[in-house]
């Protein structure tokens, strides 16, 4: 996995007195910086892999791009460490025809955390932009026996976090339960980010009879990013937000989150979802 596995050398401490050495893997995270010619727009920290994926999802998310033509190209540009080694830490963008030119003035002008994706935007009035797809009122449904396997499935194909324990995971799934596109990363909108574009980059948008499945909680990002990408149904393991479940009403997004073996809160458009 190159990378996105780092080995370190550890001290394994007991209560019982153990004091063992040992080796464990990490999860790579490194920052990755977007540039559009030579100027920079924004650097999120990230686990290596799927860079070019990540950056077309972030692009999608950012309402810039909507199909693979108005993306013409991607490529590492300079970027070496202290021993003079390609990083590839840095990717240009090419915008084609019909694509939004990246306005300067909304550059984020700090580091995004694998935390946060929003992190250094003005306002959340800039945030809430208008979705890249209208969402098919009809489009996703699925039944509630398939929901709620999706989050076994996905932690079952989770690779990294099977290797490291330290990373989200986000899986788009057909309406019948079978994983199309899974993708890992430390931050979970990272995650999300390489899911869509990796459908971008298929040929794949707007991904209207599709299921969104994470391994963490629903933010108002998650959520945001799913919309613009034309994905009728967001699902998460864990609690959703206030103004994730807001944004997903007003949008036509089906929200669903404390997604178990046996049960799943379903907070807007629930008639997606089809009752056992």
């Amino acid at each position: 996995m190159g990378r996105k596995i780092v080995r370190r050398r550890v001290i394994r401490a007991t209560r019982e007195g153990g004091w063992r050495p040992r080796e464990e893997k990490l999860a790579g995270e490194e920052p990755l910086e977007i540039r559009f010619g030579h100027t920079s727009y924004t650097t999120s920290m990230r686990t290596p892999g799927d860079d070019f994926d990540m950056v077309a999802g972030f692009l999608v998310g950012e309402g810039m791009i909507r199909r693979p033509e108005q993306l013409l190209s991607l490529r590492y540009c300079a970027g070496t460490d202290e021993e003079g080694n390609q990083t590839f830490n840095v990717i240009e963008v090419q915008l084609g025809p019909g694509a939004t030119p990246p306005d300067a003035a909304k550059a984020r002008n700090v580091v995004t955390s694998s935390a946060c994706g929003i992190c250094g935007t003005n306002s959340i009035d800039e945030v809430r932009k208008k979705a890249g797809f209208e969402l098919d009122a009809s489009a996703g449904m699925i039944e509630l026996e398939t929901l709620l396997d999706l989050p076994d499935t996905l932690r079952e194909s989770q690779k990294l976090f099977s290797s490291t324990g330290g990373v989200h995971a986000a899986g788009l799934f057909s309406t019948a339960g079978e994983l199309l596109i899974l993708r890992e990363d430390v931050g979970r909108h990272n995650a999300v980010d390489k899911v869509i574009g990796a459908g971008l980059r298929a040929g794949m948008l707007p991904l209207k009879d599709s299921v969104l499945q994470v391994s963490g909680r629903a933010s108002f990002e998650l959520v945001q990013k799913a919309a613009m990408a034309g994905i009728p149904l967001l699902t998460a393991v864990s609690a959703p937000s206030s103004l994730a479940v807001d944004l997903a009403d007003e949008t036509g997004l089906t929200l669903a989150a404390f997604s178990r073996k046996h049960s799943v809160n379903i907070y807007t458009h629930a008639h997606r979802v089809n009752k056992a």
